[in-house]
């Protein structure tokens, strides 16, 4: 379980094809990680594999390829890093549990005085349970649906702090994001169904 509050950005060192999986190590500022602990990159729940001075290792299995974009990662990648909630620990995002239910594409990018906002293309599963001022995790990033401006697409609004603290400052126009939807969102709407 995580919370979409983004500890670190990472860079990719290696990506290389193992079977039908892909070995990934990563740079990160970590200095305690345990191989089997769980960290989410850019929103993706992995298993850490094994640890070395400033890296750690993870591998990432055929079905997490298929629903993110993973697999076109390459050597110099900077990516979005959150550690595992301890209990205890304060929820200063929403409950994100790293499982990417699809990616999206920005559609367009426009700067405010305050803010950033970006436009995503959503698939139809993730806009089902996104609403004006509900939750939505971005590339791991937990924020504020800012609107809804028309069928499968969201807006969400990019404050200073988090254009500088995560990767969300540097995507343009046709970037794919990984998406996970409001948690809360998708079982009310899985109780739903099961009663229609």
């Amino acid at each position: 379980m995580f919370t979409g509050i983004v500890t670190a950005v990472g860079r990719v060192r290696e990506a290389r094809p193992d079977g039908g999986g892909l070995e990934l190590a990563i740079e990160a500022p970590y200095r305690d990680l345990e191989a089997g602990e769980s960290v989410a990159v850019d929103g993706a729940c992995l298993t850490v594999k094994e640890t070395g001075p400033g890296w750690f290792g993870v591998h990432v299995v055929g079905t997490s390829l298929d629903r993110t974009r993973i697999g076109r990662y390459a050597a110099g990648r900077r990516v979005n890093l959150e550690r595992a909630l301890r209990v205890g620990d304060r929820l200063g995002g929403h409950l994100v549990q790293g499982h990417v239910d699809g990616t999206g594409v920005v559609e367009q990018v426009a700067d405010r005085a305050d803010a950033r906002l970006l436009d995503i293309r959503v698939p139809p599963e993730v806009a089902g349970v996104s609403i004006p001022l509900g939750s939505i995790t971005v590339d791991g990033v937990s924020l504020t649906v800012n609107a809804v401006p028309g069928p499968n697409l969201i807006q969400v609004s990019l404050i200073p702090f988090t254009l500088q603290q995560t990767t969300l400052g540097e995507r343009v126009p046709g970037d794919e994001v990984h998406l996970e939807g409001d948690t809360i969102g998708k079982y009310v709407r899985a109780l739903l169904q099961d009663r229609a």
